[in-house]
């Protein structure tokens, strides 16, 4: 009796078993492939709950706090940072959320003003304090935060002071957002803030703030800050008394349950949220701003900008474009499983991103109560869309990795829906005006990597929500984040 054919049968099966049982656990690729997170060791029965970061001229990181302390950690680029690199350099300030270092001097934006210090004798600690400016007031709510920038093109440090409580300005230019200027004096900038998250530059050098869902903000959002234009909460509008010498008088009420956009029309010096973060989408808390300025050593998206979220311990990637001479752009999740609620969030010139969090009796996705960690770039590149562009029809988006034709040339791929928040008086605000725009066709351009998306239904002022589920790069892998948020203020003339 010939056996071998029962024998192949048998050994054909389980080749097709194994090569099942291989498909059946082969993983698509995830965050951690592409970007690694390395915790710095926060010194054992300490909570650092860092606020800011400012990498020393001298390869030292300089980590602020909100209980007042300033510490500076060794090697903060190597493989491990043990505990033992970290060493305390200053305390007693007043919950600092701003660093940035000049001539020797480490300067500090804390709750009541702008100092800087330095440690002069060279062991290690600060003993030298100076007040810069202190041109605003302060009640001792703990809603008063004062977010400070890096020094800007003329050195100036720009700063964002949160209103006393949600709805109202009890101190001088709590509200608004000042500039300190290299001889100590304090500039009134832009008014109409409520309560900024974190605050940095893009690479033109232009600067924003994140604000946050409440009174006269639907949701979070991601806001320009230019000098005599108003951003959204008249909170501190009694304060234009004082300024009106720098700025003019104070700019017409704005109108409670309306949209934003339409009061921009109204009132010259409103200019409205540059991108809107969907809220629970893309968290519900933005916070730290920074800018991707290492020429590509942090990846693909050289020269992009990143916000971090408190609530959902994540960081979320912003390309901007100017459509009309305003800035309007797209928001991509990019990494989540940071360990605590990020609100310090700065991209390095090596390609590094330090990111610092706190519960702060909040909560956040990260059950740490305070984190220091660094992300960096593995050098693999993931299959993402790189840019969402407004066109005059449509959108045109950019993508990593050359595409695959077909299912990136079928529409099928992409789904879309736009919607916007009330502009009002009480806080927060739903998703509202709900639309559903018809993607009428998917063209691959030549060059592999771009897609035109003509669309039949724009809507000014709404979030357009894309999902491309169906798309898959040349290689055959699916994006690894195929929702994208751009909130479309400006159409392309």
């Amino acid at each position: 009796m010939n056996r071998f054919p029962v024998a192949t049968t048998l050994f054909s099966g389980l080749l097709i078993g194994l090569c099942v049982t291989a498909t059946a656990v082969a993983q698509p690729p995830t965050e951690e492939d592409f970007y690694k997170l390395t915790d710095l060791q926060i010194p054992e029965g300490e909570l650092l709950e860092v606020g800011a970061v400012q990498l020393m001229s001298d390869g030292r990181l300089a980590a602020a706090t909100r209980r007042g302390e300033i510490w500076m950690i060794d090697a903060p680029l190597a493989d491990e940072v043990p505990a033992k690199n970290f060493h305390r350099f200053a305390h007693g300030l007043h919950e600092p959320l701003g660093l940035t270092e000049k001539e020797g001097w480490l300067y500090v934006t804390q709750r009541p003003d702008v100092s800087r210090l330095r440690d002069t004798d060279g062991d290690g600690r600060a003993d030298e304090f100076e007040v810069v400016a202190d041109g605003w007031g302060i009640t001792g709510d703990y809603h008063e935060y004062a977010f400070g920038s890096k020094f800007d093109a003329n050195g100036d440090i720009w700063v964002t002071l949160c209103l006393t409580g949600s709805f109202s300005s009890k101190a001088l230019y709590r509200g608004w957002c000042v500039r300190v200027t290299p001889d100590g004096k304090t500039v009134p900038t832009t008014s109409g803030i409520r309560s900024p998250g974190g605050m940095g530059s893009n690479l033109a050098g232009d600067i924003f703030y994140t604000d946050n869902q409440g009174p006269w903000n639907g949701t979070c959002h991601l806001k320009q800050l230019i000098p005599g234009k108003f951003v959204g909460h008249p909170g501190g509008f009694e304060w234009y008394e004082q300024a009106e010498e720098v700025l003019g008088k104070r700019p017409q009420e704005p109108e409670s349950n309306t949209r934003s956009l339409d009061q921009a029309r109204k009132i010259p010096e409103f200019e409205v949220p540059v991108v809107m973060f969907p809220y629970n989408k893309m968290g519900k808390s933005a916070s730290g701003v920074t800018c991707d300025t290492s020429g590509g050593k942090f990846g693909p998206f050289a020269g992009q900008m990143f916000v971090s979220d408190q609530s959902a311990s994540t960081v979320m990637r912003v390309y901007l474009e100017k459509v009309q001479g305003h800035y309007q752009g797209v928001c991509f999740p990019f990494r989540k499983g940071f360990g605590s609620g990020n609100v310090a969030t700065e991209v390095t010139s090596d390609g590094s991103m330090f990111v610092g969090g706190t519960n702060r009796g909040w909560g956040s996705a990260g059950r740490d109560p305070g984190s220091l960690q660094r992300l960096n770039w593995t050098g693999k590149v993931p299959f993402e869309i790189l840019e969402m562009r407004a066109a005059k029809d449509g959108f045109d988006l950019q993508f990593t990795e050359p595409v695959d034709p077909e299912t990136a040339g079928n529409v099928d791929s992409y789904k879309m829906e736009t919607y916007t928040y009330i502009y009002q008086s009480s806080y927060g605000s739903p998703e509202v005006d709900h639309t559903t725009p018809k993607i009428v066709s998917a063209t691959v351009a030549d060059d592999g990597k771009t897609v035109h998306l003509e669309i039949d239904g724009l809507q000014e002022g709404h979030v357009h929500e894309l999902h491309s589920d169906g798309v898959k790069s040349a290689a055959g892998n699916p994006l690894l984040h195929p929702e994208a948020y751009y909130t479309l203020n400006y159409l392309v003339q």
